[in-house]
């Protein structure tokens, strides 16, 4: 099992991020080097902890995987959409649906990639794809923009869709 933590968001996933959000205030488990396409209005890294901060305004979140680390912020995410700080957010995480950290995200809405991520190192090289896929989980006002946004082009597809509409 790799133990890195730095797997940055490829730029296509963060412009369908502002695409449906409208751009990023807070990205709360962030780097510079990730700022540099995040772009996001403030940023936390491992130093200044995120965990620690309010997440106000638009949140874009791909946290550190390691099972310690994935769990805070998961209930962090879930957390400040109860309270009222976080407006609109999206938190990239695999898709564990059966780890305990998934149920913190389990009442949001959530979008399955149809294969894996090709997340960047540090450098912007590509990892390649890792051992499972990934689920975007929204929480915030547009539901339908998110559908719409993150299911184009056969990215990801929402369970029970058919339901929802």
């Amino acid at each position: 099992m790799n133990k890195n933590n730095e797997w940055h968001t490829p730029n296509h996933i963060l412009a369908m991020a502002r695409e449906i959000m409208g751009g990023i205030d807070v990205d709360p488990a962030s780097n510079p080097i990730a700022q540099e396409t995040v772009q996001a209005g403030t940023f936390y890294t491992a130093e200044t902890n995120g965990l620690d901060k309010h997440w106000d305004g638009r949140v874009w979140c791909n946290p550190p995987y390691s099972a310690a680390l994935i769990k805070k912020f998961t209930l962090k995410f879930a957390e400040e959409a109860d309270n009222g700080n976080m407006t609109e957010g999206i938190i990239l995480t695999n898709s564990g649906t059966d780890t305990l950290w998934n149920q913190n995200l389990a009442p949001f809405l959530q979008a399955y990639t149809l294969g894996r991520i090709s997340f960047l190192r540090p450098d912007g090289s590509e990892t390649g794809k890792g051992g499972r896929g990934q689920v975007f989980t929204y929480f915030g006002p547009n539901q339908d923009n998110f559908i719409e946004v993150i299911t184009r082009d056969k990215f990801c597809w929402i369970p029970n869709a058919r339901l929802a509409k």
